[in-house]
């Protein structure tokens, strides 16, 4: 299994510029780069929010008395303010400081310092300790978990999308877990103070109290499920528009050039639609839940005047008791509509973290072993050993029994039409996917029984559509290789041919040459300047085991042959498995393997295989180098 710790790496500058020797005391109770060994993070969303909280339980139980001091605070002062008009009724200016200073100065104290206290400790508690600290531990551990995922899992979903329910995850467990034990718990406290009080004075006042509370939480029970299902469609909807639109932006290009008929703008359209119609949804439930609490309050506040006034009437209820009972229920009808809200909230954000995990807590198809150890350097021994794969889509496999033997220092390429398998044995080769039966092996060793990650250490690849990531032109070339200097660098690029466009290079913030950055994907570069970066990436790698899908298909013939030279002189030594639809490139290899739907149907050097003129390697052959002639006499 792979461990989840720590990374090793220190966090960002503008995160070391947080630092100060006094915050910090206080916001240093959380560590937001903590981790755990727990592969899978919990699949139902109250043991995911409980499993976080748990690895912050000191600031929020904290958090939790404070909450309870905030409300017991505010029926407090209410209750001064009854006991204050009663004082002031039977004193008389003369004697009010000697009969009652004492009094009046704890009521002055729970005013400007306790009250103070609280609130301060509240808001540093919540803004400082948790809400930082706390949301990026969970984006952290969500985003550790994501990026463990098989590649298949990021084909099947959008990119914007996945990263959008990261991002939601650490701010809906925070506010759930903070709106409980602050706010709501603050409420409750409020709500059980003022009926003891107003039980004191009147038990049926209590008792309308009581009534009230239990109304108010039949409302909430019987829409929560109703706001629940509606608050997850919502934010499943949300995630749904964004990743649509994070598609299209990503791939505005190809947009541009085939959207003729505004297909996007339909897409769009309906996407915001069923957004709309969600929030539309979401907010009648709202609107239901409002119009019960007002009607609710409004009959509770009624019935509790009639009583108060009927008791100063008959001279059981002072003047002073009839302002704190008055206060207590005005202040208990502003807190119900506010906390019906952020109990809105809470369910909205409970609905996102089960929208959530869905994504984040999903248990990976492809895993390490317990304890599997890392592979050590290789020669480049590959076998493929009776192996099945088809995508998982059924019976009759891709590949059904695929043996292939390729020897250390090989150089073998990969021929056939379109959907034949070539790219899918190299995706088996670097286990991105994983095979249904029989066994992959390198040197001797099974790729399952070794981590991913030393596995794909042995691998340099340049695919057909190399991606680059928005950094320097720098960073993208070190990608993969540990600690190279800035010569091991620019000696890459210049075999690559990449040294002159990069030092030209300039993005628009004003970085130039090799601090420029080069766009999402690469797309500020070029196809044949993307390619020879990952061409220089691989160079710099300098693995054992070299794969070219394509790798020169971008390049135009000169720059080819200024590479093809510093291309051979990597492959020197390394086992090389190469794919290329122009069978010119690879005629040279060692061996030539050709496949036919999942089969190896020829296998064999370029002349040996020409000599079979009915072998599927001499038509292709025939198709293009016949194209190249018949091109070449139109011409002439």
């Amino acid at each position: 299994m792979a461990r989840y710790g720590s990374t090793g790496q220190d966090p960002d500058p503008a995160y070391r510029r947080t630092e100060h020797p006094v915050w910090n005391r206080v916001e240093r109770f959380i560590e937001p780069f903590g981790d755990t060994d727990r592969e899978v993070l919990p699949q139902n969303a109250w043991q995911f929010i409980a499993y976080f909280a748990r690895q912050a339980r000191g600031p929020f139980i904290v958090l939790l008395l404070v909450g309870g001091l905030v409300g017991a605070v505010d029926a407090a002062l209410y209750w001064g303010v009854g006991w204050l008009i009663d004082i002031l009724d039977s004193s008389t200016p003369a004697t009010l400081l000697a009969d009652h200073g004492w009094e009046l100065a704890g009521l002055l104290s729970l005013l400007l310092i306790v009250r103070a206290l609280v609130m301060v400790g509240a808001a540093l508690i919540e803004q400082q300790v948790i809400v930082p600290r706390f949301y990026t531990m969970v984006r952290w551990q969500s985003f550790r978990r994501v990026i463990e995922q098989p590649y298949a899992f990021f084909q099947d979903d959008f990119a914007g999308r996945i990263a959008t329910k990261i991002a939601q995850a650490g701010e809906s467990v925070g506010d759930f877990i903070i709106t409980s034990l602050q706010s709501l718990w603050s409420f409750l406290t409020f709500i059980a103070l003022t009926f003891i009080v107003l039980s004191t004075l009147d038990w049926r006042m209590g008792v309308v109290v009581a009534v009230w509370g239990l109304g108010y939480g039949a409302v909430v029970r019987y829409l929560l499920p109703r706001l629940r299902a509606a608050g997850k469609n919502n934010a499943n909807e949300r995630s749904v528009l964004n990743g649509r639109l994070v598609d299209i932006f990503t791939n505005i290009l190809t947009v541009k050039l085939f959207d003729t008929g505004r297909r996007e703008h339909g897409d769009v359209k309906q996407a915001m639609g069923n957004y709309l119609g969600a929030v539309t949804h979401l907010t009648r439930m709202i609107t239901l839940v409002r119009t019960s609490v007002a009607v609710l309050n409004g009959l509770m506040m009624s019935a509790v005047a009639v009583l108060a006034v009927s008791g100063w009437m008959a001279g059981t209820i002072s003047t002073g008791a009839i302002a704190a009972t008055m206060g207590l229920v005005f202040r208990l009808n502003q807190m119900s509509g506010w906390m019906m809200f952020n109990i809105n909230g809470l369910i909205r954000a409970f609905s996102t973290v089960q929208d959530a995990i869905e994504t984040i807590s999903v248990e990976p198809v492809i895993r390490d072993r317990p304890d599997a150890p890392d592979m050590a350097p290789v020669s480049g021994h590959i076998r493929f050993e009776d192996v099945r794969f088809n995508y998982g889509k059924g019976d009759i496999g891709l590949f059904d029994g695929l043996d292939l033997d390729i020897k250390p220092g090989e150089k073998v390429g990969l021929v056939g039409p379109s959907g034949a398998g070539k790219s899918t044995i190299v995706s088996l080769m670097l286990r991105l996917f994983e095979p249904e039966t029989g066994r992959i092996a390198i040197d001797g060793t099974d790729i399952a029984s070794v981590t991913q990650t030393s596995l794909r250490r042995q691998f340099g690849v340049v695919s057909q559509e190399p991606s680059l990531l928005h950094r320097s032109l720098r960073d993208n070339i070190a990608y993969g290789a540990a600690d190279p200097t800035r010569a091991m660098i620019e000696a890459a690029a210049k075999k690559a041919k990449a040294h002159d466009f990069i030092l030209d290079a300039r993005d628009p913030k004003g970085r130039s040459g090799y601090d420029a950055h080069v766009g999402e994907r690469g797309i500020k570069l070029s196809g044949g300047q993307r390619q020879r970066v990952a061409i220089a990436r691989v160079m710099l790698k300098d693995a054992p085991i070299l794969i070219l899908d394509e790798a020169t298909s971008a390049l135009d013939s000169e720059i080819e042959a200024a590479i093809q030279d510093n291309l051979a002189t990597l492959m020197d030594g390394k086992t090389v498995i190469a794919i290329a639809h122009r069978l010119s490139t690879i005629a040279a290899m060692d061996r030539l393997v050709v496949l036919d739907n999942g089969r190896i149907v020829q296998t064999g050097r370029h002349d040996e295989l020409l000599r079979d003129k009915g072998g599927l390697y001499a038509r292709m052959w025939t198709r293009q180098s016949g194209g190249f002639l018949s091109f070449a006499e139109a011409a002439e």
